[in-house]
């Protein structure tokens, strides 16, 4: 079965002797117009205040409509039951911090909601304590998963109404761009258009390939 929050699509271009290839990680885009919350019967996907769409795992009743609506095909179906003959210490292995869903669930990215909002506690925490100015997150106090464990940066996340985080300057990149725009899903993640050198070694001038 196939369980993942992230998958890299693999776009190829040239002869099979010296093909190119880009790659684009395709995870949960946290679409603004998400298709998927409309047709969930029980809301177990929903949009919260941080402008995220989360899944409530223990409302979902498995119908799979919210994965028939995604373009991207990015929710993957439960169809294990992780909770089976599980003993204490093989408990201790796992997460604390996020829930073991119960099988038959939807699943996706969900940006570590889990993180976001345990350093946004602990600064409203530090705040009224005087431990800190502001109570709100700032520049690089959350990393997601993904992005903690990327060896090259390429994935960065971050504050949008910030204006001066790296997200935002990246999201006005002339380079940026939405995956399937034209469906009006309004995605929170924008990729970075690749850009190569089109100039061989023996000719004086190339055109520079955009993929």
């Amino acid at each position: 079965r196939e369980m993942h929050w992230i998958r890299l699509d693999r776009y190829f271009t040239g002869g099979e002797d010296d093909a190119q290839v880009v790659y684009q990680p395709m995870a949960c885009q946290q679409c603004e117009n998400a298709p998927c919350e409309s047709v969930c019967p029980v809301a177990a996907t929903v949009h919260s205040p941080e402008g995220l769409n989360d899944m409530a795992y223990n409302r979902c009743v498995g119908t799979r409509y919210c994965a028939n609506n995604c373009p991207y095909k990015v929710r993957r179906f439960n169809y294990f039951n992780w909770h089976k003959d599980i003993e204490e210490v093989s408990k201790m292995v796992f997460n604390p911090d996020v829930t073991v869903r119960m099988r038959g669930v939807m699943e996706k990215c969900t940006y570590c909601i889990q993180r976001i909002k345990n350093t946004s506690q602990h600064a409203r925490r530090d705040h009224a304590q005087g431990h800190r100015e502001s109570p709100l997150v700032q520049e690089g106090e959350v990393l997601t998963a993904c992005q903690q464990s990327c060896p090259t940066q390429a994935i960065v996340f971050g504050n949008l109404n910030d204006a001066n985080a790296k997200v935002t300057k990246l999201h006005q990149n002339p380079r940026a761009f939405s995956v399937l725009e034209e469906l009006n899903t309004r995605p929170r993640s924008k990729h970075l258009g690749i850009v190569r050198n089109g100039i061989s070694e023996t000719a004086e001038a190339g055109p520079i390939e955009h993929a």
